[in-house]
């Protein structure tokens, strides 16, 4: 059964320039309360098991700008089992609804759709330097392509947005200048390819947290959530 009115969904990393669904507009929006940090360790996407890379979070406090997206009721029941198909492939982030502030246009305020952190999840980082940061992105590669494209890809469509973030800018820096500048893209880039080929003549920068046995609440969120 369809919802009985339009829905809105907060996008802050891919979500943004890869969004995947069908929507009536896309709005520059903000969402107070959470901020956009590389807390999640990939190992489906952008890492694997063995030599995972890191995606975005929403993690508690401060604010994010980013993209909201509304989607027609029509569209909305298909549009939310894609959602969490592909973000919530192991339990990692949580659905919520929160207050989005739409920075133009008509509509103000509106609540939206957003996946946040679970911080109790065992690929969680918690806070990480931006060194470390900066190693496991140069070595991640999954399934959705290089670490290095992601963070660039990030930036690029920030930046499209008029959106600063000084973090991450850091944070490419910090993984390499001059082959960041020629990355990015639909399909891996020429640049990402050969820092991958760098990155793994070395160890695995770290080692995961173990898995938790309270790993099944996650799945049974899922399950409450229909």
């Amino acid at each position: 059964m369809s919802a009985d009115h339009d829905q809105w969904v907060f996008a802050y990393g891919s979500l943004m320039w890869r969004p995947g669904f069908p929507h009536e507009e896309a709005q520059h929006a903000r969402l107070v309360g959470y901020r956009r940090c590389f807390c999640i360790y990939s190992v489906h996407h952008r890492g694997s098991p063995d030599r995972p890379g890191l995606v975005l979070g929403l993690d508690r406090g401060g604010t994010c700008e980013g993209i909201a997206y509304r989607i027609a009721a029509a569209h909305w029941d298909e549009t939310r089992r894609y959602l969490r198909a592909r973000e919530m492939i192991n339990g990692v982030y949580r659905e919520t609804q929160a207050p989005v502030q739409l920075i133009k246009g008509p509509h103000g305020e509106v609540t939206a759709h957003a996946f946040i952190a679970e911080r109790a999840h065992h690929d969680y980082t918690g806070p990480l330097p931006l060194a470390s940061q900066a190693t496991l992105i140069r070595g991640g590669e999954g399934k959705s392509g290089a670490n290095l494209d992601y963070l660039v890809n990030t930036l690029r469509h920030l930046s499209e947005l008029g959106i600063r973030e000084r973090q991450l800018e850091r944070l490419l820096t910090m993984v390499g200048s001059h082959s960041a500048r020629r990355a990015g893209g639909e399909h891996e880039s020429a640049a990402a390819k050969t820092m991958l080929r760098a990155a793994r003549s070395l160890p695995p920068p770290v080692r995961r947290r173990h898995r938790r046995d309270l790993d099944h609440r996650f799945l049974h969120r899922l399950r409450l959530g229909g």
